[in-house]
């Protein structure tokens, strides 16, 4: 099975602002994915966060997947957003007369579903401590690679 990775809004306003202290290293992702043919996924939730600001034209979707939010999703997003209000201990009132899910837990929920996801692509911080607090619930299948961590260690490569 070919791998692939889902890539955050995070990942890429630092790779398309070439003034970001983490461009180089968005950059160096993207490549290093593309040079190993890995494939390259977005959501459409994270394309939406990204157009709050940004434009659609913007993002290099010729050579990335796009990833529609369907009711699978959906589903494992209520799931992962439950546990983590109970690991933040949100009460019960503070979710009615409904909750709002955090983005967060509906790309880990897509993260999680497709089967050949084995990365979340992310310089959001938070991202990790979400992860962690999630795996007191369940195990997603999915690991985080954070960008503010050269591609070259991550994978360890001599970036020559």
């Amino acid at each position: 099975m070919k791998h692939s990775v889902l890539l955050d809004t995070s990942f890429f306003i630092r790779l398309l602002n070439d003034e970001d202290k983490l461009h180089n290293n968005a950059l160096g992702y993207y490549k290093y994915f593309l040079e190993n043919e890995i494939t390259l996924k977005v959501s459409t939730i994270t394309i939406a966060e990204y157009c709050v600001l940004g434009k659609i034209t913007d993002l290099p979707l010729t050579n990335i997947q796009i990833l529609p939010f369907n009711l699978k999703e959906a589903q494992r997003a209520g799931e992962f957003a439950n546990i983590l209000f109970t690991e933040n201990k949100v009460s019960i009132t503070n979710l009615h007369p409904r909750a709002i899910i955090p983005n967060d837990s509906k790309l880990f929920a897509q993260a999680d579903i497709d089967k050949t996801i084995i990365h979340f692509v992310t310089s959001d911080v938070r991202s990790k401590s979400t992860l962690k607090m999630l795996k007191n619930g369940l195990i997603p299948k999915f690991e985080i690679i954070s960008i503010d961590v050269p591609f070259s260690d991550t994978f360890g490569i001599l970036d020559l």
